[in-house]
């Protein structure tokens, strides 16, 4: 089962004069985690690589900002995998010491920078997300978006062809009870369709 974190954690790691600031935090989604990548940029302008590593909402990506390639990224990624870590995104600045690395020792920095913040960690278990697909006729749609807002959920798709088709994610506590509520709508109605989405 995938984990999140209760909190940032972060940990500072020094390898022949380099060091290697690292933090790793809960993120929502991709978009979350490049705000808080463009705050670190600010706030750490000197910084001769900001290297990153994430996974939130169905998106992952890294950057060697500069090391040589899959240095960096790739083994903060490895490490957030490893640990079966979702909605997370791992940062390390670091501050050159003058002194080479190589690449196995930057994959061994990088990497170690992660897993020595994550040795302070608190895990959260995250639970289990369905996606539906939700198609209903035009004269539907304000009920149906009603009951996605009561419901706390947003569509993250929608499309307009012959029928109203939305997109949801949603945890698997709600499932059934969404579900019984999206059909009373129009229980009846052979247009009204929830259907597991890819």
């Amino acid at each position: 089962m995938k984990q999140t974190l209760a909190a940032p954690v972060a940990a500072e790691l020094v390898v022949k004069k380099s060091r290697f600031l690292a933090w790793v935090e809960p993120v929502a989604d991709k978009q979350q985690a490049q705000h808080r990548l463009a705050q670190l940029r600010q706030t750490y302008p000197d910084a001769r690589h900001l290297c990153f590593a994430f996974s939130a909402g169905g998106d992952s990506g890294m950057s060697d900002d500069g090391e040589p390639s899959g240095t960096a990224g790739k083994p903060m990624f490895n490490v957030l995998s490893h640990k079966r870590l979702d909605n997370v995104l791992a940062v390390v600045v670091r501050y050159f010491g003058g002194i080479k690395l190589g690449a196995g020792g930057l994959v061994r920095a990088y990497g170690g920078a992660v897993s020595q913040a994550l040795e302070q960690a608190n895990y959260i278990t995250l639970e289990a997300q369905h996606g539906l697909t939700l198609s209903v006729p035009f004269a539907l749609e304000s009920e149906v978006r009603r009951l996605l807002d009561q419901s706390g959920l947003t569509a993250e798709q929608v499309d307009y062809g012959t029928e109203v088709t939305m997109t949801v994610q949603l945890p698997h506590s709600q499932l059934e009870r969404f579900t019984e509520a999206f059909n009373a709508l129009a229980p009846a109605n052979p247009a009204v369709i929830l259907t597991p989405a890819d």
